[in-house]
This record gives C-alpha cells, structure tokens and sequence, in this order.
C-alpha cells in the first residue's frame, strides 16, 4: 500500500516522535508513504465564517499538491491538519461560486481541484484499511496488565460530515487498543475539548479541563491516556505541571501519542520515542508494564 503523507507544522518541531513513530509502524506494516513535496501550512483551523475564502486557499493548496502526486489517498496524522483539509474538501465540493473564486488564487491558472480527487484519511482508519489482524501479528511485547485510556478530542468526531466515527461513543482506537493487547479503561470525558487554544488567551480554562479530563482517566484505573492531536497532547501534558504546582494533591498521568504506544508493542527502536518531549514522564509505568 502507498499512499501520500501530510505533515504539517507541528509534526516536524514540537511533536516529532508523534511523526517518527507514525512513520515507523506504517513501515513495519508494509505501508509506504509519500510525504508531498513543497507543501503548506494547512491553516490550523477550519474557518468559522463561510464568506472567508482566503483561509481556504492554505488546505485547498495541499490538496492540490496530494492530487499531482496521483495518489488517491492523503495521510494527515495531525488531528486538526486532518479536520482543516477534510473540511475544505466538502466546502469545495458543495459550492461552485466559491470553488470558482478560490481557484483564481492557485499558484497555476491550470489548477484545479474538486473535492473527489483526494481522500485525506487519518492513521486509526488506515490502521482499520490495513487490517487488524495484520496489527495484532505485528505485536511483539506483551504489556502487564497495562490500562490505556484513548481521549479522542474533538478534531476527529466533529463535525458529523467528517466524523471517523460515532461522535457520541467512538469505537475505532479502543478496537485497536484490544488487538495490540492492552486493556481499554473508559471514561466519561474522552470526546471533550481540552480547551483548544484558550491556552493562550484564557490558560486557567484549560487548567480545568485537563483537571477533569486526567482525573476521569485516573479515577477509572488508566496508567497513561494515548490520544492524536499535538495541541491535546500540550494541553494535557505540559499544563499538567501547572496543576501539580497548584494543587499537591493532583495525581498526573503520563500522556502519549496514540502511535508511541503501537510502537513500543511493536518492539521497534525506543529511540523513536524521544521522552525528553514529555513533560509527564511515561517511563516508570513503561517499566513497570514491561515495555521498557
């Protein structure tokens, strides 16, 4: 299987070994991506009002450059990189005035795109397309007793046009988490919004969703929660300290990208990891779960 790969920002500074990982088990599950040449920055959030078509350009771009790749498929492993350029493809799709108006700012005029070229999918569907049979005899390290808590967010289930599944009560990385032989802990907030980027402007907002989202996760049993997103993983990671320093009595839980845990099962490099990315270190329990 090949297919094309989207990166965006954040993949290649901040959240590396969420990109290392990613590629890394895609590779030992015979999947070869492509990453697009010159591509641009996807705009990080789907604009809001309907009449701003030039925040449209950035994401309709990129699918540009996925389709003269001519390959069907766009990997995007950023949640909110896969949620701006799914969007994009319905809004050029549904409205040809404003499909019209957008192409004029390609950089050919001979460039076009229509919103069936490209299918832009994300790494817990392409894991479901690979088989999960195929994953579950890619699993070579057995963890003890290990509870993983999957938080979801909301760049994945919403809005229901693009939803990659049930926005109300997700299935698809708890599937996963089965076959690879951990034990699913469910919790009331794991489709929630984490805050989003309140942690700029409104930080204590965020400081109180993470209190809710970790405590959940803790109070059902979970010794480390696994999600997709670079910005749910900061809000759930780093402010975690900010609580520690508030209140002593906050239990904090080690946080990893979905892909660095299928990684350590999959016995491939621990070096991918890069746990100095953490600010809740996840060894100890790795250890004590024999995944390191």
């Amino acid at each position: 299987m090949e297919l094309s790969y989207y990166p965006g920002c954040t993949l290649k500074a901040n959240a590396k070994n969420f990109e290392t990982s990613a590629l890394a088990i895609l590779q030992h599950l015979d999947v070869t991506v492509k990453e697009l040449e010159d591509w641009y920055c996807c705009g990080v959030c789907f604009s809001q009002t309907q009449d701003n078509l030039m925040q449209q350009i950035a994401p309709v771009r990129t699918l540009v450059k996925a389709k003269e790749s001519n390959r069907r498929q766009l990997l995007a492993l950023c949640t909110m990189c896969f949620n701006t350029l799914k969007r994009a493809i319905e809004f050029i799709k549904n409205d040809k005035e404003k499909r019209d108006t957008i192409h004029q700012f390609m950089d050919r005029e001979d460039t076009k795109f229509y919103g069936d070229e490209v299918e832009v999918i994300d790494i817990l569907t392409l894991i479901r397309q690979i088989g999960l049979d195929k994953l579950k005899a890619a699993i070579v390290k057995k963890a003890v007793d290990l509870k993983v808590a999957s938080y979801y967010g909301c760049m994945l289930l919403r809005p229901q046009e693009i939803a990659i599944d049930s926005p109300d009560d997700p299935v698809i990385m708890e599937e996963i988490i089965t076959h690879a032989g951990c034990e699913n802990v469910y919790f009331p907030f794991r489709t929630e919004c984490c805050g989003s980027y309140q942690i700029v402007s409104e930080p204590e907002i965020v400081r109180e969703r993470a209190r809710k989202i970790v405590g959940s996760a803790v109070k059902n049993g979970a010794d480390l929660m696994v999600m997709l997103c670079p910005l749910c993983y900061y809000n759930l990671d780093e402010v975690q300290r900010d609580i520690q320093e508030e209140d002593a009595t906050f239990q904090p839980l080690p946080v990893l990208y979905f892909t660095q845990l299928l990684a350590l099962l999959m016995g491939l490099k621990p070096d991918l990891q890069d746990f100095r990315l953490h600010a809740i270190d996840p060894r100890p329990v790795l250890k004590r779960k024999g995944l390191l």
